[in-house]
């Protein structure tokens, strides 16, 4: 499993689509984890697991850092925002000393692109055109109209076009810490670059900025320009970027040139906000990065304390994207409540219904029209259908072994958290492959012996009095979900049952659609036919089973089922 986690989250909301997108091309799992200040940062719900941390000025926030990386096991680092950047890029010994690559410039780089002067400094060093910065109003001399902006700003915040030098004088008093630069007249470009941990770069790709707010782009176009492609090489060359970084320029002139050329104006060493508008049209490098990870953890088991190269800038794979396409973004809201109410039993769901099948006022389902359940561990113990697919597996008569012994066997190997099934076997001395096939066959394709929780069917007879629409969603084997509901008794219960799996249809992948996936709740309020603040979701999962729901504006409540199979072990194996 790869696992990728990114601080200041925010709204990078299209940042982690990118990466969850990715993530689906490859055989490994790969986890997204947001880290955040804040509970309501809407990137946080695109996240299959969120951190709340302090702020990035807190001593606490490194050491915080490190501790959740060194617990989650995070392979992979990346910061969002330029605050966050040089603290990091000050600890990347630290984080790679418990396995964690950061995707950060080293701090000399970051330094450079932090301080405007230093940016512009960096340009002419690697011979690039770039307009001459002052700091001090007294000394600018370039003509008008100028541009005026803090020296460490981004996003356009104090940033103005002077006119006269009345109105510079006027700008110089309010903008702090500010740097002058002679206006460029002319069409606005960001490259976006991406490197590997080696420095060396695996994507270059210049796109024109065809609408901005506030300093980020709303509209794009993908420009392949030869002569700024050349231009990032020669500053890759000094630059030594690992991750993403984001570069603009203007092509155009000053007042007083005779032709247009580029001047380079600013480097952000991250993704910037638009940086998902390239990975659209075919710079995919969320997919990179998982490409490079995986090439690292294979180096860790072959011996290797660290793989270097990977993947190489390809001019002729860029020639294929889409540059004729305009991209265009949007704003996008979700629901960011994300507690779903607690409950320790499903009698307080009951309770909320009274003898007239009508909810009680102020209750938990009051102003409720439709009730999506899960399956396993919400409405039956899990830990029954194990039992009796271990039993089904003794009786079978394909090992020649007392029935009681082998059961036993099973369930201890499952308790231990060992593949239970494999333990059985090697201790009978049985290494026939077609046997074990036929066992694991018997176990998946049971009949099994499992029955309702009792507080289960009370609630399924009361929302039934109640005239509420139910349905079912579920994760898992379809010929297994479909047994453990026959075996209960409850599809008459349901207007609706979706099992996830089913979603995959032929050639989809199985665990692409099983929860955090919205898709099947979003299935499911269509086929109900309720408004998604009139559906209210239950299940036991609190890691997976009430993201989705919340993040649609369903209310959800986490039953809180100490007897849940996967309380008993993090991983249940069962072959």
């Amino acid at each position: 499993m790869i696992k990728i986690l990114f601080t200041s989250a925010g709204r990078r909301v299209e940042l982690m689509q990118a990466f969850r997108q990715a993530a689906d091309m490859v055989d490994e799992k790969v986890m997204i984890y947001g880290a955040d200040m804040s509970d309501s940062a809407p990137a946080l719900a695109y996240c299959d697991k969120t951190e709340i941390v302090c702020r990035i000025s807190d001593e606490r926030y490194i050491p915080l850092l490190l501790e959740i990386c060194k617990r989650e096991e995070i392979d992979a680092l990346i910061p969002t925002i330029d605050t966050d950047l040089l603290v990091l890029s000050q600890h990347k010994a630290d984080f790679e000393n418990i396995g964690t690559k950061l995707l950060v410039s080293d701090p000399e780089y970051i330094g450079a692109c932090r301080d405007k002067r230093k940016t512009a400094e960096f340009f002419v060093k690697c011979g690039l055109n770039t307009p001459n910065p002052t700091d001090n109003v007294d000394n600018y001399n370039d003509g008008f109209p100028c541009f005026i902006k803090p020296l460490d700003g981004s996003s356009s915040i104090n940033a103005f076009k002077a006119e006269s030098r009345q109105q510079l004088l006027g700008l110089a008093a309010k903008v702090p810490d500010y740097i002058i630069q002679p206006f460029v007249e002319g069409e606005e470009y960001t490259i976006d670059i991406f490197c590997g941990f080696d420095c060396e770069p695996v994507f270059i790709t210049p796109r024109k900025r065809l609408a901005i707010r506030s300093g980020e782009v709303l509209k794009t176009q993908m420009f392949m320009d030869d002569k700024m492609i050349e231009e990032s090489k020669k500053l890759l060359e000094k630059f030594k970027a690992v991750g993403a970084i984001t570069v603009q320029l203007i092509r155009g002139r000053k007042i007083d040139d005779t032709e247009d050329k580029d001047y380079f104006i600013e480097i952000n060493p991250r993704y910037g906000g638009g940086a998902p508008l390239s990975i659209k049209a075919g710079a995919n490098s969320p997919l990179a990065v998982i490409k490079l990870l995986q090439m690292v953890n294979k180096g860790k088991e072959n011996g290797a304390n660290s793989v270097e190269a990977g993947l190489s800038y390809d001019l002729e794979a860029e020639k294929h994207m889409d540059t004729e396409s305009v991209y265009t973004r949007f704003d996008q809201s979700i629901c960011v409540d994300n507690n779903a109410v607690r409950i320790s039993s499903l009698s307080e769901l009951s309770d909320a219904i009274d003898d007239d099948g009508k909810a009680v006022k102020g209750s938990l389902l009051d102003g409720i029209e439709g009730m999506i359940l899960d399956l396993d561990d919400t409405l039956y113990s899990e830990k029954q259908y194990v039992r009796s697919g271990y039993h089904k597996i003794a009786v079978s008569g394909l090992i020649d072994a007392p029935t009681e012994e082998i059961e036993e066997t099973l369930w201890n190997a499952f308790c231990d958290k060992k593949q239970a099934i494999d333990v059985m076997l090697q201790k009978y001395g049985i290494s026939d492959e077609n046997i074990k096939k036929q066992i694991v066959s018997v176990y998946r394709l049971q009949e099994p012996d499992i029955t309702l929780y009792p507080d289960a069917r009370l609630l399924l007879d009361k929302l039934c009095k109640m005239n509420i629409k139910l349905g079912l969603i579920t994760d898992g084997r379809p010929e297994g979900q479909r047994a453990k509901i026959r075996a209960l008794g409850i599809e008459e219960f349901f207007d609706e049952i979706i099992i996830t799996d089913e979603l995959a249809g032929k050639s989809g992948r199985a665990e692409d659609f099983r929860k955090p996936n919205p898709l099947a709740f979003e299935i499911m309020q269509k086929r109900l036919g309720i408004p998604m603040h009139k559906l209210m979701y239950a299940g036991d999962n609190e890691n997976k089973d009430h993201k989705a729901p919340l993040m649609l504006g369903m209310k959800a409540v986490w039953f809180n089922n100490e007897d849940a199979f996967r309380k008993m072990t993090s991983k249940m194996p069962i072959n």
